[in-house]
């Protein structure tokens, strides 16, 4: 979602009227009309802040960065679970994948709190170069369905797995695009090899 329209969200989600929103962050409520209707393109980072901090939300949520909703804690608050890492995934051309448990990671214990379910992976191949590198761990969450231009883990033909950023084309077709223009895209429809969300990615983990 823009950020216009995850403004207008979250303040009828707290059921606060334009004014509402205006008032507490010492704004004109013709301000706020603006924010939500996509008119003004650079918010001020303090005005965010302010209204983040209104909707119990990061920064990062509300401008369409990131899709945990959770703001963020400093370490000494957080609390902390372990995640297996399953395993490679091919950013290149889809192959059996998923092997066995190589690792483990962690994540905030609070990403769990909604009863999502997330596994790790690590990133073999270079298709999605230069947003992941060989060697790249992801963490993944898992879900049967994604967004649009997302980038998720994809079974192919029920069983090869890839990381690839996934376009919903208007015809009904899915393309599974590379980032690296070194690797063809692919598009897949009814007639094709199925195609299965296994998940999208929330965080990548890279060792310097």
């Amino acid at each position: 979602m823009e950020m216009s329209d995850l403004i207008k969200s979250e303040r009828t989600r707290l059921d606060m009227t334009q004014q509402d929103l205006a008032d507490r962050l010492g704004l004109k409520k013709s301000a706020i009309a603006k924010y939500e209707n996509g008119r003004v393109e650079n918010l001020k980072r303090s005005t965010i802040e302010k209204m983040a901090k209104i909707f119990n939300c990061s920064p990062a949520y509300l401008m369409g960065w990131t899709d945990n909703v959770k703001p963020m804690k400093t370490l000494s608050q957080e609390s902390f679970i372990s995640i297996d890492i399953l395993g490679s995934v091919p950013a290149g051309t889809p192959i059996e994948a998923i092997e066995d448990i190589v690792g483990q990671v962690r994540i905030p214990e609070n990403w769990t709190d909604d009863g999502s379910e997330y596994r790790a992976l690590r990133v073999r191949g270079d298709s999605m170069y230069p947003m992941y590198i060989e060697g790249d761990t992801v963490i993944i969450r898992i879900q049967p369905d994604c967004n649009n231009r997302q980038d998720a883990v994809v079974f192919v033909n029920g069983y090869d797995a890839t990381l690839k950023k996934v376009i919903k084309n208007h015809d009904g077709t899915i393309t599974l695009q590379a980032i690296n223009p070194e690797w063809q895209s692919k598009t897949y429809g009814p007639d094709d090899d199925e195609i299965r969300i296994w998940g999208v990615v929330v965080k990548l983990e890279r060792d310097f």
